[in-house]
């Protein structure tokens, strides 16, 4: 029987969660969620316990996403259709989604202290266990994204909200394009905190054995670099605060600069109809609490399951590695605003339905 998926330990006073599928770059799966919101809420009471840190297992990062080939079955399904075809909402996937939002909530409103070490790569669910923590940690290694709409999908996980609340529309840049955040993007995003280097977080994790996190986390904590985002702020709020992608893709245009070109040829090798339902998503989440917007994100990710982009792009992406999506609606003009509306269908009596 190999080593367990997610390791849990106390070590005095501190609780230590660490992901532990290293080969996979600690991707999530469901029953690691389950296992963390089990060991979270044991540890909320636990008077032996006074801060929580999380930690991934190797050298290459905290966590890569959610497990999307088990996500891939499940759309693939839906879409070969068939009798024994499930209905999205009963699939694993919506499940581990369920379960997933609810533990990213939980961290949010956790009532002590919350660790994120977000050293390596950070992406997709990888944000939702780290980012809605009350103490994030990045390295000069972290390399943090939302690439959902690089596979068809929508950012999740609460990463609608986050990118929406961003300075200006540096998360709306983020979103269409899936670049990826340095250390400096990330605190300036608001996506973390605090800059420890790499090799500190040994005597980190240390420290807040016995230490109250903030104490101990000041002892280790460097300025943050420059951010890359942040110095093209000028393009980036101009050119994004149209309200149609087509809008922002002609701004981007217009702008004249390479950097801007770049992002309008970057957002239209994704998924139209992704990217056009994930701009509905981001402006919807500016008015909305962390709560609200989870509960909007699994409208989305369950009408994803049927949509024909989440299961090419996976395929592309991660199963035959051609990354030669064929999407469909295959341009922006062809998405028209049914397609999108089929995103944020009520759910009825299934919803998430986490309090607001």
């Amino acid at each position: 029987m190999g080593e367990a998926e997610v390791l849990f330990e106390v070590r005095d006073r501190l609780g230590l969660i660490t992901l532990n599928r290293p080969r996979a770059i600690n991707a999530l799966n469901h029953a690691m969620s389950l296992a963390v919101t089990d060991a979270l809420r044991a540890w909320a009471t636990d008077p032996a316990v006074d801060t929580v840190a999380i930690v991934g297992a190797g050298e290459r990062g905290l966590c890569a996403g959610g497990d999307i080939v088990a996500i891939h079955r499940d759309a693939k399904a839906i879409n070969d259709g068939g009798p024994g075809a499930p209905a999205p909402l009963d699939t694993a996937a919506a499940a581990f989604w369920r379960d997933e939002y609810l533990l990213n909530e939980m961290i949010d409103s956790y009532p002590k202290p919350y660790v994120a070490i977000m050293d390596g790569i950070v992406m997709g669910g990888g944000v939702g266990v780290s980012a809605h923590g009350s103490h994030r940690i990045v390295t000069e290694r972290s390399q943090i994204g939302m690439p959902e709409a690089g596979i068809g999908f929508v950012p999740d996980v609460g990463g609608t909200y986050l990118l929406s609340h961003t300075p200006g529309e540096l998360g709306t840049h983020v979103a269409l394009t899936t670049a990826r955040m340095g250390a400096g993007d990330a605190i300036v995003a608001g996506f973390a905190d605090t800059v420890v280097p790499s090799a500190d977080l040994p005597a980190l994790l240390d420290a807040l054995r016995t230490t109250p996190a903030d104490e101990a986390i000041a002892r280790f904590a460097t300025p943050a670099p420059e951010s890359e985002l942040a110095a093209h702020a000028d393009w980036i709020d101009r050119c994004y605060r149209a309200d149609t992608v087509e809008e922002i893709i002609a701004a981007l245009r217009a702008a004249d600069l390479p950097e801007a070109t770049k992002a309008a040829e970057d957002i239209l090798a994704k998924s139209p109809v992704a990217v056009k339902a994930t701009l509905r998503a981001l402006r919807n989440a500016r008015r909305l609490s962390l709560a609200a917007a989870l509960n909007v994100e699994f409208r989305i990710t369950v009408a994803a399951l049927s949509t024909h982009d989440l299961a090419e792009g996976i395929r592309a992406q991660v199963i035959d590695k051609d990354r030669t999506p064929r999407w469909s609606p295959a341009t922006l003009a062809e998405v028209t605003d049914a397609h999108v509306d089929a995103y944020f269908a009520p759910l009825g009596e299934r919803e998430l339905g986490l309090p607001v």
